[in-house]
């Protein structure tokens, strides 16, 4: 049998791992993720949880029936004597206004803005940057419906990869207009692909049916040579006067702020609880599928859940592995690790208790480890340098009866006696 992971899935690795990459580093992810949230929390978003895995009719309803997600991508599980369905997560939105809703969030300061992160699961074709067990970062506002609102999450999403030193995004705006625009909208796309059936594919002679907007993005070659073919109008010809105004207001404060963005009338969302302000962000190093991540408003969502209520929503989400893809391609290199300020060796067995002793000491103030058997003193030298301690500490006879250590800098080879006594505050000075 062959020792591997499943397909579609990835081990977060530990420093120095002979196969680590940016994208596989359990480190990298952490400190975006860490990024993430400081930019977020400094906006006002409060971080919230939901389970991996949610009542099927919840994500179906969330995510939409008619979606390549629902149909072909999802992910169930099921336990002995459970009678229900679940799904394991394939995006946070659903999840965050069910956990919302349920524990009656509404009560708290308006509009209430949430963010997390964490696993998300869609069976799709396993390529670069498309696993079947990815991770994204996860922001919501409920509570508003304000083209200011709109604006700032998506200066906050560029404000993260900002942040995280990436340069080469952009963002691409459009705007779906309200339920009445969409309606006029895919009664048009109706008119335009009856006559043309035969040359749709399998999956867009559905969505005529049910959806036409997602004919848009379809896939298929063939589907998108007859787009080109036909000169489709886009979805913005078609914006009411509320809707248009709502999208003008979002690019003047995007303008304003100085965060850049191209409009593209090609962005659809055919979900009929989706609202106005859609948009995605892109970066050619990822490959042919560009988005890193998108964001939309969905202000029908909580009634489409069960609510009875509008409560009026918007937030985005990036793929953790695609934004590191793209910052590999930047040429970015795997953060620095800070090693143990502080390695402890006995040079005897008899003292590796007192070596432990020391070091879990020293652990109220600093990093510190410790070896578990006796060693020479080069053997110790080898060992602190191959973790990247800063300093290593010797303790032998001598040293545990006089109470001193015998310190050494591994970096510049500085050598010291300290009196064990004095070891807390040398550890807070070279911290």
């Amino acid at each position: 049998m062959v020792i591997k992971p499943p397909k579609g899935t990835k081990d977060l690795l530990p420093p120095q791992s002979p196969k680590l990459t940016l994208d596989v580093s359990a480190q990298a992810h952490g400190w975006l993720v860490e990024v993430a949230r400081r930019v977020l929390e400094r906006a006002g978003a409060q971080r919230i949880d939901t389970p991996i895995f949610e009542e099927a009719d919840i994500v179906k309803r969330g995510v939409g029936g008619s979606t390549d997600i629902v149909r072909k991508e999802m992910f169930t599980v099921s336990y002995f004597g459970d009678h229900g369905g679940y799904i394991l997560r394939p995006e946070g939105t659903a999840a965050i206004v069910r956990a919302y809703l349920f524990n009656g969030l509404k009560q708290l300061p308006s509009p209430l803005k949430l963010w997390t992160h964490g696993p998300m699961f869609r069976a799709e074709n396993v390529q670069a940057g498309r696993l079947r067990q990815f991770h994204q970062v996860d922001y919501e506002v409920l509570g508003s419906t304000e083209a200011l609102v709109d604006a700032e999450a998506i200066a906050l999403m560029v404000g993260v990869v900002r942040e995280l030193g990436l340069t080469g995004v952009r963002v691409k705006l459009g705007s779906i207009g309200d339920p009445e625009d969409r309606e006029r909208y895919n009664t048009y796309l109706r008119e335009l692909f009856t006559p043309q059936l035969e040359r749709l594919s399998d999956d867009s002679k559905d969505r005529l049916t049910r959806n036409p907007m997602r004919i848009l993005d379809s896939k298929s070659a063939s589907d998108q040579e007859l787009l080109a073919e036909l000169g489709v109008k886009p979805m913005l010809d078609f914006l009411g006067e509320e809707a248009g105004a709502h999208f003008r207001a979002v690019q003047g404060y995007l303008t304003e702020w100085g965060v850049e963005f191209d409009i593209d009338p090609s962005i659809v969302r055919g979900l009929d609880y989706y609202r106005r302000t859609a948009w995605e962000l892109h970066h050619e190093g990822v490959g042919a599928k560009s988005a890193l991540g998108g964001g939309g408003r969905y202000d029908g969502l909580a009634q489409e859940l069960g609510s009875k209520e509008t409560i009026p929503g918007i937030g985005w989400a990036f793929g953790v592995e695609r934004l590191l893809l793209a910052l590999k391609a930047e040429g970015m290199a795997l953060p620095e690790i800070a090693g143990p300020l502080l390695y402890v060796a006995a040079l005897d067995e008899v003292n590796v208790p007192h070596a432990a002793r020391t070091a879990m000491s020293a652990r109220a103030h600093a990093r510190a480890e410790f070896a578990y058997r006796a060693m020479k003193p080069a053997a110790a030298f080898r060992d602190a340098e191959r973790r990247g301690a800063h300093w290593v500490a010797l303790l032998g006879t001598d040293e545990v009866t006089q109470g001193t250590l015998s310190l050494k800098n591994i970096r510049t080879g500085e050598q010291r006696s300290l009196a064990a006594a004095d070891l807390a505050t040398f550890l807070q000075e070279h911290a």
